[in-house]
């Protein structure tokens, strides 16, 4: 009774002290615009809050007067005196936020592209820093982007860092992915490999999409749209983190972050490891990983400042790399976790498919302030990757059914074929593992240089240049008991009885050129941003094959050959009262076709009908802004043409000939919708609706395959024209809540539906008229749910994280290959993971 009766005193105590109202609006100095996000507090208590989209706050006082405290990282803080009646309010007005001259943390800025709300006429989605923290757990690093409109993240196979990501229908190889404003894409295939940042989470500060032709400084765009990662800077304020996490699957990791803060000489320091190991969800799929991060930044007196960054991931980690019919996942004992790709050596977990790299990535940044009008800002970068996929070579013993598994759909026992292999004694392994790889080392730079010409209107123009060499082969990696395995593929040594670590199979480089310029012009007045941009870009190819041809021969090494892209866009944003604004954008370009679509074969034959591949994109929308409600509503519609795509055939001498097929199109066009209301400061919900319409645009008839010779080896129709594009879910939608339900705790939910889902195909796979539309996987949506908990330990502020994936334990395929019959039956899947989990605990010093 005592107990209840002291609790209503010290309600009754805070409803007595409880003063009244702060309120006020925080603007940006440079931007003349509010500042949404900025912290208010009153000092030395927990009594705080931050501003809405309109940079807008009201704080409730437990006291008549005193001060509070408004800041922004990268932005002077400003402390400001309150005295308010009882029960009544004070408006402080506007509060100028001026940025902080001493803060490093915004160094390298100006050397990438993120959208300004309200401002930057494209369709666009920020992530920031504390959500990837309290969302990721283990998931992969592109999930996080799940509940983004036109978004479309899975695990694919479900090994570590094996995810993918698509975005309006669009492949992975078709969105572009810059951090801190370097391209990461593949130089020869587009590709994006996130394990080779599976660490990137620890040190994101923030994630930006921009769906479509977005904003990027880069000489082309990208056709489905653009992600921007920026890293953290070096922290201008000493101190730092440790973090440890757990969840299913044997998964842990551990990390640990120290910035030494802002010396008097201006410079500063933070670096950043962590270690994450796992059995994996999949079975066969366990993992190492290992992430750093470096950055030292360093102020040049008044108008330089210098930025070093190093970052990457080096892993190791078993894969699936093989699709199987639903039927074989439900006759498996381990159900949608089966995974062929896998077995038993000498007792021990041995992957056939795995996968193992490490790609440095280090870049110099260098920001000039030239004068009051004038910035020049460049980046140079250096990758060098190193490491590939592993798989087998010979003869194949990994079926379903094989012998050497010990029974139907059980891992495979390579003991079976070491002891094989060594009964053939000098006639060498008859099956061994190999590994596939792709070292590359690459250069790079950027530079972007900004004038005001007039006070309304702003001049960028820039330079991007590239230069990539990859490093393609085949190396042996275990004989299985063998004394050598012969290969007969190099030309120059046609008798390899190859040991481990000598190259089989094929052995060739491949070197990309770019260069690229761009020149933007920007106009802003009032409520009124309009920008056009023309860019241009070379990219010369060359391929050099040191096993298909003899070292005397010329032909070894080809020329280079160009193909020269470009692109023009425009758009305008225009906010026609403080909460209501609307924007369109339109673009044009052309984009060289990929590395494999120039040379044919897997040798130096140069396609001469390779043509660049066209876009032309449009998009329309409209932006809500007030107090409590975000909104954004899109319009778009892309049309891709001259899609390269080739075509496998048999010439008379059964040899296998490939050819390039010209006049494939698609049609991309949808609507967006996402939402974020607020209707109390503890609680935000978040919504989206995404309703895409993506088909392939026509029939392509009549296409003539020639041979070599120039002679007719058939003629094909490919019947294409209104299927539906694969791979990705046409509708998707969701909705999620935050809410801060007891003092420091929150509590987030979110679920995500997917619909209009076709499996993937090879459209030159549809060459009867009476094919069946591809077929349709069943709808399916998830839940996931998360807790974070604030509080302090030994004077430390500490963090408690904690995350339940899927948690109705939905089973649902989040892959599919189309199979002959184009339905469920003969179709290849990979099911989604039901439910998983994570816990985790940061302490901050």
């Amino acid at each position: 009774m005592r107990k209840l009766l002291l609790l209503a005193m010290l309600l009754a105590s805070a409803t007595i002290f409880a003063q009244g109202t702060v309120t006020g609006t925080v603007m940006d100095s440079d931007m003349n615009g509010p500042l949404p996000g900025a912290t208010v507090m009153v000092p030395g208590t927990n009594v705080g809050t931050t501003t809405d989209f309109d940079g807008k706050f009201s704080l409730k006082v437990d006291r008549a007067s005193g001060k509070i405290e408004v800041s922004f990282v990268g932005y002077e803080s400003k402390t400001l005196n309150f005295a308010v009646p009882t029960g009544g309010t004070q408006d402080l007005g506007e509060i100028v936020l001026s940025p902080d001259a001493d803060a490093l943390d915004e160094i390298v800025i100006t050397t990438f592209s993120l959208a300004i709300d309200r401002k930057t006429p494209v369709a666009v989605s920020n992530i920031s820093a504390a959500e990837i923290e309290t969302k990721i757990g283990n998931q992969e690093f592109p999930e996080v982007l799940k509940s983004t409109p036109g978004v479309y993240a899975n695990k694919a196979g479900g090994g570590f860092g094996d995810a993918e990501l698509r975005m309006r229908g669009f492949e992975g190889e078709n969105i572009a992915v810059m951090i801190n404003g370097v391209p990461v894409n593949d130089m020869e295939n587009g590709r994006v490999y996130w394990s080779n940042w599976a660490g990137l989470s620890d040190v994101t500060k923030r994630m930006q999409t921009q769906r479509g032709l977005g904003a990027a400084k880069v000489a082309v765009p990208s056709i489905g749209g653009t992600v921007n990662i920026v890293t953290k800077s070096t922290d201008a304020k000493k101190g730092g983190n440790i973090y440890a996490a757990t969840g299913n699957d044997g998964y842990t990791k551990f990390g640990a972050t120290v910035s030494t803060g802002l010396s008097e000489n201006g410079l500063a320091a933070t670096v950043s490891a962590s270690k994450t190991t796992g059995d994996g969800y999949v079975n066969g799929t366990e993992f190492t990983g290992y992430s750093y991060f470096v950055n030292v930044a360093k102020k040049l007196g008044e108008d330089h400042e210098l930025s070093f960054t190093a970052f990457g991931a080096p892993q190791r980690h078993g894969q699936r790399q093989n699709r199987h019919l639903i039927e074989t996942y439900r006759e498996s004992e381990s159900g949608i976790k089966f995974n062929s790709d896998w077995g038993y050596l000498d007792g021990q977990v041995t992957h056939i498919e795995d996968n193992f790299y490490h790609k440095p990535q280090m870049s110099l940044n260098h920001y000039w302030d030239i004068n009051e009008k004038t910035q020049l800002s460049t980046a140079l970068y250096a990758s060098f990757g190193t490491g590939g996929g592993g798989g087998w070579a010979g003869t194949n013993k990994f079926g379903l059914d094989s012998k050497y598994r010990d029974g139907y759909l059980q891992p495979v026992n390579l003991d079976l074929i070491v002891d094989e292999n060594i009964e053939r004694g000098a006639q060498g392994s008859e099956t061994i593992l190999r590994a596939s790889r792709n070292d590359h080392n690459w250069y790079g730079g950027l530079s972007t240089l900004s004038t005001d010409l007039t006070d309304d209107i702003e001049l960028l123009a820039g330079v991007d240049l590239r230069y990539y060499k990859g490093k393609h082969f085949q190396e042996v990696t275990d004989l299985l008991g063998g004394q050598y395995y012969y290969d007969d593929s190099n030309e120059n040594d046609p008798v390899n009885l190859a040991q481990v670590g000598d190259k089989i199979s094929y052995y060739n480089d491949g070197i990309v050129l770019w260069e690229g310029g761009f020149l933007q012009a920007e106009y802003a007045k009032n409520d009124l941003d309009v920008f056009i941009s023309v860019a241009a870009s070379n990219t010369s190819y060359k391929r050099i094959d040191y096993f298909n041809y003899l070292d005397s021969d010329p032909n070894q090494e080809t020329d280079f050959y160009n193909f020269f892209g470009y692109s023009a866009k425009g758009g305008a944003n225009y906010n026609f009262s403080n909460t209501s604004g609307v924007f369109a954008n339109i673009g044009y370009f052309e984009k060289a076709p990929f590395f494999d679509a120039v040379f044919l074969n897997f040798v130096n034959d140069v396609n001469p009908d390779a043509e660049n591949q066209k876009i032309f994109s449009t998009e329309l929308g409209y932006t809500f802004r007030n107090s409590v409600l975000s909104a954004n509503f899109n319009a778009y519609r892309t049309v891709w043409s001259d899609r390269s795509l080739i075509y496998s055939y048999n010439n008379p001498d059964g040899s296998l000939g490939v050819a390039n097929i010209l006049g494939v199109a698609a049609l991309h066009q949808g609507l967006e919708f996402d939402f974020e209301y607020r209707p109390i400061d503890k609680l935000s919900i978040t919504g989206f609706a995404s309703l895409g319409d993506y088909t392939w645009k026509d029939d392509v008839t009549g296409v003539q395959i020639f041979d070599e010779e120039q002679e007719l080896v058939e003629e094909i129709n490919l019947y294409i024209g209104d299927t539906k594009v694969g791979g990705t879910p046409q509708t998707t939608a969701g909705l999620g809540f935050d809410y801060e339900f007891l003092a420091d705790m929150r509590l987030r939910a979110n679920y995500n539906y997917f619909a209009d889902f076709y499996s993937d195909f090879d459209p030159v796979s549809r060459t009867s008229p009476d094919t069946p539309e591809v077929w349709e996987l069943p709808d399916f949506g998830t839940l996931d749910v998360g807790l974070t908990y604030k509080f302090a330990v030994a004077g430390f502020d500490t963090t408690l994280n904690a995350n339940v994936y899927n948690l109705t334990n939905t089973e649902y395929i989040a892959n599919a290959q189309n199979g002959l019959g184009n339905n469920a039956r003969t179709a290849r899947v990979w099911y989604g993971f039901e439910r998983t989990y994570t816990v985790g605990a940061k302490l901050n010093f």
